[in-house]
């Protein structure tokens, strides 16, 4: 069945999101893994993916760590730093589905605050037609139930959807609902997946 909708996924798909190299910059690679190792930073974000308030999990977390406290506020007051930079040829490959006239969406593991701030940062992120935040909906991906909500609310079949996202378990998940998907690896392989099932013409390139 034809694709009537790509969706992407952003971090490292449209944005860099590995916030390690970010903390390398600001304090060096050893003390950042002395960071990690004692900080659940990914927990943290995990939280404000899965809804709770962006500001008060992070600001919890610092209070809760303080001898990193002024480093871990860096993921709420910097945000759009560590998230850097936007991975341009994915963000070109999205302008050009649009100009095709296929439909575009996000479907992202994202605070409601952070994709704010996203989008304030990257203007690409505001060019999808429809878009699925986890923080909205109050449950992550993989769980089946956000697959299941897209569908419901794109009114889409599952087989006419094309999935791209960087986590294998999140392709996985999809997969098993039926969507159509690629993993994520880097935008010239998910350039040559679009063209290969004629959503991009030869002509357009990352």
């Amino acid at each position: 069945m034809a694709i009537q909708a790509v969706i992407f996924d952003i971090g490292n798909v449209l944005l860099r999101w590995q916030p390690e190299l970010y903390y390398d910059a600001l304090i060096g690679e050893a003390r950042r893994r002395e960071m990690f190792a004692e900080v659940d930073l990914h927990g943290m974000n995990e939280r404000i993916d899965a809804g709770e308030d962006f500001r008060s999990v992070v600001y919890e977390t610092a209070e809760a760590h303080p001898r990193w406290a002024e480093h871990i506020r860096h993921w709420h007051d910097r945000w759009p730093e560590l998230a850097a930079p936007e991975i341009p040829e994915s963000g070109e490959t999205l302008r050009e589905l649009r100009g095709n006239g296929v439909p575009v969406f996000a479907l992202s593991n994202i605070g409601e605050p952070t994709m704010a701030l996203a989008e304030a940062a990257y203007p690409v992120l505001k060019d999808f037609d429809r878009r699925y935040v986890s923080g909205l909906m109050g449950v992550t991906k993989p769980d089946p139930r956000i697959y299941e909500m897209v569908e419901a609310d794109c009114g889409l079949a599952p087989e006419t959807l094309l999935f791209t996202d960087d986590r294998a378990d999140n392709i996985a998940a999809a997969a098993a609902r039926g969507w159509q998907t690629h993993l994520f690896e880097g935008p010239e392989g998910w350039a040559a997946c679009l063209r290969a099932h004629g959503l991009l013409s030869e002509g357009d390139d990352t």
